[in-house]
Formats: C-alpha cells, sequence, structure tokens
C-alpha cells in the first residue's frame, strides 16, 4: 500500500477530529479510572450534587486542556514541541474520560458550554504558539498547570469525604498536572509577566463559576 503523505490540511484534520471527539466523548482513557481503597459508601443527595459539579468543572478543565494543547501543536513551528504538546494532549485524555466516566456514575451532566469552552481555549493556544514563541508557549503551560493543580487541591478540600472515587481521581490528576509543569519548565518555559497571569486566573474563575453551574 502507499504510503500516507502529509499535506498542509493534515494539522488542521486533526485539530477538527480532536474537537469532535473531545466534545462528542469520543476520546478515551489509556490508563483505569483511579478508585477510592476501600468500601464505597453511598452519597446522599446533598453530596452527590456537589460532587457532579465540582467534577463537572473539572470536564470542562479538561475540555480546555485538549484545546489548548492543540492550539499550541498547530501554532508552533518547532517539530519537536509540537510532538510534545500532542503527547500531552493524548496524557489529558485520560482525565477526560475519568472527568467523564464519574460524571455519568453520579448522574451529573457535562457542561452546556463545552463548545464555548473549547473554542476560547484553542485560540489562547494557537496565539501562544504562534504569536509569543516557543519558551512563552511553553511558559504558559507551566502556568496554566500551576493553576490547575491549586484548583485541583481545592476540589480535594470541598469533595465530601465520603466520595473516595471522585477523590482518587482528582488526586492523580494533580499528580500528572505537576508533571507537566515540570516538563514545560525543563524545555525552557519562561515565568510569564504578572498581569498576564492574572488575567489568565480572572478567566480561569469565570469558567469555573460558570460551570459549576451550567
Amino acid at each position: 500500500m502507499p504510503s500516507h503523505r502529509s499535506s498542509p490540511l493534515d494539522p488542521l484534520l486533526r485539530v477538527a477530529d480532536n474537537a469532535l471527539k473531545t466534545l462528542t466523548g469520543g476520546l478515551h482513557a489509556h490508563r483505569p479510572m483511579p478508585r477510592g481503597a476501600g468500601a464505597r459508601t453511598a452519597l446522599d443527595a446533598s453530596s452527590r450534587d456537589l460532587a457532579g459539579r465540582l467534577m463537572r468543572v473539572n470536564h470542562v478543565g479538561e475540555v480546555c486542556a485538549q484545546a489548548l494543547y492543540q492550539g499550541q501543536a498547530l501554532g508552533t513551528r518547532n517539530a519537536a514541541l509540537r510532538a510534545c504538546f500532542l503527547d500531552a494532549a493524548a496524557d489529558e485524555c485520560d482525565h477526560l474520560a475519568w472527568c467523564a466516566q464519574r460524571l455519568e456514575e453520579l448522574g451529573a451532566r457535562r457542561s452546556l458550554l463545552d463548545p464555548l469552552w473549547y473554542a476560547g481555549a484553542f485560540t489562547l493556544g494557537l496565539v501562544a504558539g504562534r504569536a509569543a514563541g516557543d519558551k512563552a508557549s511553553l511558559g504558559f503551560v507551566v502556568e496554566t498547570e500551576h493553576q490547575v493543580e491549586q484548583h485541583l487541591a481545592s476540589h480535594l478540600q470541598r469533595l465530601p469525604a465520603d466520595d473516595t472515587d471522585s477523590r482518587a481521581v482528582v488526586t492523580q490528576m494533580q499528580a500528572d498536572e505537576v508533571r507537566h509543569a515540570q516538563t514545560a519548565t525543563r524545555l525552557g518555559g519562561v515565568a510569564l509577566a504578572p498581569q498576564l497571569r492574572w488575567a489568565m486566573r480572572a478567566a480561569a474563575k469565570v469558567m469555573t463559576t460558570t460551570a459549576h453551574w451550567v
């Protein structure tokens, strides 16, 4: 059979494929979903509702992670860095699938605004990859992962103590995000300007607050 020849359209087709699979549940985990140790305790209605809302926010974060990495991969002209971004996106597939599975188990829905979250994060990633340069783009990853790690830490404080399965998922996600930040730093990521870090935190606050309810 003839080998596939690279086409200028290939990156765009990859982005379209990722967006479709991200928004329709077509991305699957490579690792089994973490589970809490010991016997499971049935959650009361209030605890189930809170856990569902928090895991919906986490699912939105993973939708944004897919979009961000795809945008940065499309934006960079460095082939090695592009491969790094795509590898990170593949790693985040686990988180996305775990959150989706846990939402289903809790009887909770995904955010109704997932297409909007994906579009916004993809645009940010593309701009960072194309206009800011590779070191700043990597710095964007470092700052994003640091903020996500702090956000997950706050969820570990808020999740019901009896919801050991959600807590196990969030704990593993947190460890993975720390590793991603360390990798981006090792590859040369530079610290972002304070104003940009503040703007990223403000945007994340809007997203997490909205996704908690919608």
